[in-house]
């Protein structure tokens, strides 16, 4: 069997429709799978439309041969790939704001919002993970600041401090969406 017809086979085209989609005419194909040798235009023309390389159909190694994804994969590819809409992104960050004072909700109601506009990405994910980290560390931080009894007793000065480095670090992060759509504070890991 000539290389010619075993590629035309292994991707499913009959001779007729490698004829139209190459540019070449039937009988020249049915010349190069009896044993003729394509040269010049017909074998750049059919290398580049089976997306081979064109040393395959001058009898080379078949390891050159390249599957070429069909429309239907490239069409679930794309629907896998999640895009980014940094509008939803800007709202995910804000959306903590106005629970900060209420710890579980300020992680909650980002994570309502992430699923609710399909924003299931590494960027809202990492917000997200920004939320429960500073979660966990303030209450550590204000009882550290209690229990040692640090630089005298400015317990609602601190706990407004651990408030104010969150609003900031928020507000931040969304003027950083807004001009280069990244995120000023993130970490290496996410935690959802």
């Amino acid at each position: 069997m000539s290389k010619l017809k075993e590629i035309r086979e292994l991707k499913n085209l009959t001779q007729e429709e490698l004829a139209e989609s190459s540019g070449i005419s039937v009988r020249t194909i049915q010349r190069i799978e009896a044993g003729t040798t394509p040269k010049g235009y017909t074998l750049r023309s059919l290398s580049q439309t089976l997306g081979i390389e064109e040393n395959v159909l001058q009898n080379i190694p078949e390891e050159s041969i390249q599957e070429q994804p069909t429309e239907k994969q490239l069409t679930e590819e794309k629907a896998k790939e999640i895009l980014i809409n940094y509008s939803f992104i800007k709202i995910i960050n804000l959306s903590s704001i106005p629970f900060i004072l209420f710890p579980p909700l300020n992680i909650l109601l980002p994570i309502i919002l992430m699923f609710k506009l399909k924003q299931k990405n590494n960027v809202a994910k990492q917000i997200i993970t920004l939320q429960i980290i500073w979660t966990i560390s303030a209450p550590i931080i204000f009882m550290l600041w209690i229990f040692l009894k640090l630089r005298g007793n400015y317990t609602l000065g601190i706990l407004i401090i651990i408030v104010l480095s969150n609003v900031f670090m928020i507000i931040r992060n969304a003027i950083e969406i807004d001009r280069k759509q990244k995120l000023h504070y993130k970490l290496n890991f996410n935690m959802i």
